[in-house]
């Protein structure tokens, strides 16, 4: 059955068969767990972290960011979970979920890229990076794109 409210529980391990209804938070091993919401029974797990999902509880709410687009199951189903509700998203095609996972393996490899340490005199390693406009249009296209389902 299609679920339109999630009740939050904080557990320190995710439990092997979840509940329909049900928003498992570990936040020891920082990672959320439920069962996809259409009802398909599937799954869900949401790694937190700066490149994957943020968790925000309000005391009372608990809201997860970016949505949660179930794109290698079959119902494919594509949510927020915003103040324990579900608010269901537009569908997207195949196009634009793949130039999304690009963008977020580009953002992935800039975030966790090793940082140079300013104390050391070593030779200067020159590092390839991609083509400064495929990222700048990347960039503003999840601009755009994150522009759209915030008007939604």
């Amino acid at each position: 059955m299609r679920q339109s409210h999630l009740n939050p529980e904080f557990v320190e391990f995710i439990p092997e068969q979840l509940e329909d209804g049900v928003l498992y938070i570990s936040m020891t091993y920082a990672v959320v767990s439920h069962k996809c919401v259409c009802g398909c029974g599937h799954e869900v797990v949401t790694p937190l972290s700066p490149t994957d999902w943020q968790l925000f509880f309000d005391g009372r709410g608990v809201s997860l960011s970016p949505s949660i687009g179930n794109w290698s199951i079959a119902c494919r189903s594509h949510y927020w979970i915003r103040d324990n509700n579900v608010d269901w998203a537009a569908n997207m095609s195949s196009r634009v979920i793949n130039q999304g996972r690009v963008l977020n393996k580009i953002l992935k490899e800039q975030y966790y890229a090793p940082q140079e340490d300013p104390c050391l005199d070593s030779v200067p390693i020159k590092k390839e990076l991609p083509d400064k406009n495929i990222v700048e249009n990347k960039k503003s296209w999840w601009l755009v794109f994150v522009d759209y389902l915030l008007r939604r």
